[in-house]
């Protein structure tokens, strides 16, 4: 077995957590996701798509799966557990993309292209995380527990938390900076929106032009000027 081979083992087959990722409910993770993690290694930023399809069609093609550029470890000692009960922290971390800051705030999140959320109560990770999408990522504060309590589902799978989404009234802060909130603010005004027009009645003396258009394409047209 390789170094990749092994690093990708324990990654996929055993701490995926560790890593910030989350597989989905048949195991598998996207490769792109697995290149992002792994670059954040020392030692492994430059393993590229072409490395691991390389493993692939080695002699350690027999420990992984691949679908729709999906990878998972055929061995799988983790489980996702939506049902766990387990006492939640007092607060977790979720990283959002900043400029949609103030509209989570507002509206809430939910997974997108993904089951759930990933939540952290290590700032370094919720960072790490958010910094995938957003080199400047905020990090919103979430109650844990006591989202628990309103309905809110979050469940801890590792060292991550889950969550398939996070309404906006249990999202305690920060408040976004205020130029996100004023660009906001003016996205929601129609720049398409236009005055109305306003007809204003000829006043005596003033002059229309009436542009009389003739059959005879052959004639010149004529330019009558009437008298109001």
């Amino acid at each position: 077995m390789t170094e990749l081979s092994r690093m990708l083992t324990y990654i996929l087959g055993y701490r995926p957590d560790e890593f910030g990722l989350v597989p989905d409910a048949e195991g598998f993770v996207s490769a792109k996701d697995l290149l992002k993690a792994l670059h954040e290694e020392d030692g492994w930023r430059h393993v590229r798509h072409s490395h691991i399809n390389e493993m692939l069609m080695g002699g350690n093609r027999d420990f992984f799966d691949t679908q729709n550029d999906r990878i998972r470890s055929r061995e799988r000692h983790w489980v996702l557990n939506p049902h766990d009960d387990l006492p939640l922290p007092g607060l977790l971390y979720l990283p959002v993309r900043k400029r949609a800051h103030p509209v989570i705030m507002e509206r809430g999140l939910k997974a997108e292209g993904a089951a759930y959320l990933a939540l952290s109560t290590d700032r370094e990770m919720a960072t790490r995380l958010g910094r995938r999408r957003d080199q400047h990522p905020a990090l919103l504060e979430i109650p844990a527990a006591a989202a628990r309590q309103k309905g809110v589902l979050i469940f801890p799978f590792g060292d991550l938390f889950l969550a398939p989404e996070i309404p906006a009234h249990v999202i305690a802060g920060p408040l976004p900076p205020k130029d996100l909130l004023e660009r906001e603010e003016k996205k929601k005004i129609d720049p398409k929106q236009k005055k109305p027009s306003i007809l204003k009645t000829p006043t005596p003396g003033s002059f229309t032009l009436d542009l009389l258009l003739r059959k005879n394409a052959d004639r010149p047209q004529k330019l009558v000027v009437q008298a109001i």
